[in-house]
């Protein structure tokens, strides 16, 4: 947890004009594998976000171990055997929002940075809705991800179970960063 918090302040540190930046104070990340044998699906509350008004600066961590599934193996193999969660303790991106320009109200934008997964980093271009308030801001995003791109290894005796790329969608309520 508090090298989330560093990392949200670093990554702070390096957008400009305090009052406009954000953080997270509500997240929801889920995703989804649907797979000839059976569906997997699980959701996480804790990630950590920030974004930068200013200047469209955008990221988020997400720690691998909070992932809940309906099932616990689900979880346990999920932490042990394919996101070696214990060796590479979270998922991040770091970006921008393309084309950025300061609005307020709702649009569909384009978040393009780096996504770190399972210690593997690939420059990615997530769409997303951003909707900004006067004291709110929402975004939603959804993408996918390919497992071999990550060097996530599937077993054969389980390949049927999984997807070879897994649905995901993220939700971040933030509020205003305040001194």
């Amino acid at each position: 947890m508090k090298k989330s918090i560093a990392l949200l302040v670093i990554l702070l540190s390096c957008f400009s004009a305090f009052a406009q930046k954000y953080i997270s104070d509500q997240s929801r990340i889920h995703f989804y594998s649907s797979a000839p044998v059976e569906d997997i699906e699980a959701t996480n509350i804790g990630a950590q976000s920030a974004i930068d008004l200013a200047n469209g600066g955008f990221a988020f961590s997400v720690p691998s171990n909070q992932f809940e599934f309906k099932k616990s193996l689900m979880e346990e193999h999920f932490n042990e055997n394919y996101m070696e969660s214990e060796k590479y303790p979270k998922a991040t991106f770091t970006g921008k929002v393309k084309n950025w320009d300061m609005f307020v109200g709702e649009r569909e934008v384009v978040a393009s940075g780096d996504l770190t997964i399972h210690g593997v980093t690939k420059q990615v271009n997530i769409p997303a809705k951003l909707n900004i308030q006067k004291d709110k801001l929402i975004v939603d995003g959804a993408f996918s991800v390919a497992l071999a791109e990550y060097k996530i290894k599937i077993p054969k005796a389980v390949f049927y179970n999984i997807a070879d790329t897994i649905a995901v969608t993220v939700h971040f309520e933030y509020k205003p960063l305040t001194r």
